[in-house]
């Protein structure tokens, strides 16, 4: 199992990025997905995740109202976050992270997630 994220970048505060994971290696229509980010200094920390059947999503209260995670309903082997009004404090390394099914409650949980990718930066300056 392999997940390449992309679409990373330097943007101004206010401004929006759309960040892409591609998933490859398996079939994953029964894999839920998220992405998390580490700034630096800090730990990894829960952002968004989406259910495997792309009904349900979860954000962090931090970015709720401002991204957007969403799969391809076709190959739900990709998986995107919509970033808008960006921060400066929304400058972290994001990475893609997918698992089987888990407990709803589990979703945000960073030990419930199998696989990683290898993270892209996103730099917002003020």
């Amino acid at each position: 199992v392999q997940l390449q994220a992309s679409g990373g970048g330097l943007v101004q505060a206010g401004g929006s990025l759309r960040l892409s994971c591609a998933a490859s290696g398996r079939s994953f229509r029964d894999y839920d997905m998220a992405w998390f980010r580490q700034a630096p200094g800090k730990e990894r920390e829960f952002t968004a995740a989406i259910r495997w059947s792309g009904g349900t999503t979860r954000y962090a209260d931090s970015v709720k109202g401002r991204f957007t995670i969403s799969r391809d309903n076709a190959n739900k082997n990709m998986v995107y976050l919509q970033m808008n009004s960006l921060k400066p404090d929304d400058t972290a390394v994001y990475f893609c992270a997918t698992t089987p099914r888990v407990v709803l409650s589990a979703l945000a949980e960073l030990s419930s997630y199998d696989y990683w990718g290898q993270g892209t930066l996103v730099t917002v300056s003020s």
